[in-house]
């Protein structure tokens, strides 16, 4: 897509200075700006790099004043990132304000769907799935049967919705992203073999969720897996069956959490936590990266280490952990002379 500096400025309110007419087609840093790129300019620690950028048009802030002479055209806004965040937010709008059922694809005569719907090519839509208004469903997608979508939502190509999989609306599902697969259900019997528990529940998804790619959501063995209103979920995250996740929790990729395990709202989660099946997690609480939960955690606590201590005991007790070898020579040392002594 191209841009003038005049369509920008309008999209922005933002005072064109220089070339109202110059064309940007791409989006680049303002060190490595190049031309035909858009940048721009709020962290005064780049300030020196627009006297040399080769980028079309910048975007600055309208108290910004150069001190010598500059060859891209600028655009001036009340908050140059706020204006770039908002830049980009149209050009995704732009780029994904696509429409119609692409060819070929599967969608079931006992499916429905709302208005501006997009299907891609080789996706499959399975029998009485509902989608809402406004759904962009990326090709190669999987849908099964009786999934409800909502409107607004988002599916990136390759992800797979298992049947009975309930979404709200606004929610984005990104590439790779299996939602509703069988839990990790097995008894052993007397032989020591393994015997499959059905699992016959579903995932229920609230509104404005994020899944990021390759993250794993199963389903429950019986009731839902619950993913509430608001969950940010990154990249190649496990959640197991009959998980529950509140309000606005943010988890970071790799994290793994057992079966029936319930995490309250507003919680942070750190990459590669591990939480074990079976406890509950309260509201508001901070878990650091790499840490192991074994253990319910009350409301508000900051924890880790593996198992998980409380956050400034871990780091009290890191000073000594990387001392140990020294401190135990100086007892062996002490016991020594003590020894001598007497």
């Amino acid at each position: 897509m191209i841009f003038t500096a005049t369509q920008i400025a309008g999209i922005l309110n933002g005072e064109i200075e220089g070339d109202e007419s110059v064309e940007v087609s791409k989006l680049a840093k303002i060190e490595e700006g190049t031309e035909g790129s858009l940048t721009f300019l709020s962290n005064p620690k780049y300030t020196q790099y627009i006297y040399s950028t080769d980028a079309s048009i910048t975007i600055v802030d309208k108290s910004f004043e150069a001190e010598s002479e500059i060859k891209t055209t600028l655009i001036r806004v009340d908050d140059a990132y706020k204006a770039f965040s908002q830049l980009l937010e149209y050009y995704n709008m732009v780029k994904m304000n696509k429409t119609g059922v692409e060819q070929p694809s599967f969608i079931s005569t006992t499916a429905t769907y709302g208005e501006n719907i997009y299907f891609g090519a080789f996706s499959y839509m399975g029998e009485n799935v509902v989608i809402g208004g406004n759904a962009k469903i990326f090709p190669n997608v999987y849908i099964g049967d009786n999934v409800t979508i909502g409107d607004n939502v988002v599916v990136f190509a390759g992800a797979k919705i298992y049947s009975e999989t309930i979404i709200g609306n606004d929610c984005v599902i990104h590439s790779g992203a299996i939602v509703g697969a069988d839990g990790f259900g097995f008894t052993p019997n007397e032989k020591g073999e393994y015997s499959k528990v059905p699992q016959t529940g579903n995932v229920v998804i609230g509104d404005n969720v994020d899944v990021g790619a390759g993250t794993t959501i199963d389903r429950a063995t019986l009731g839902s897996t619950i993913i509430r209103n608001g969950v940010k979920l990154d990249n190649q995250i496990q959640i197991a069956h009959n998980v529950e996740i509140g309000e606005h929790t943010a988890i970071a990729a790799q994290t793994g959490i057992a079966g029936s395990t319930k995490i309250g709202k507003h919680c942070l989660i750190g990459g590669q936590v591990g939480i074990a099946g079976h406890l509950t997690i309260g509201n508001k609480v901070r878990i650091q990266a790499q840490s192991g939960i074994g253990r319910n955690i009350k409301d508000g606590e900051a924890i880790q280490g593996s198992p998980a201590l409380g956050y400034s005991d871990y780091n009290k007790s890191y000073v000594h952990f990387k001392n140990l070898p020294k401190i135990v020579d100086r007892v062996y040392k002490l016991e020594k002379k003590i020894d001598n002594n007497e």
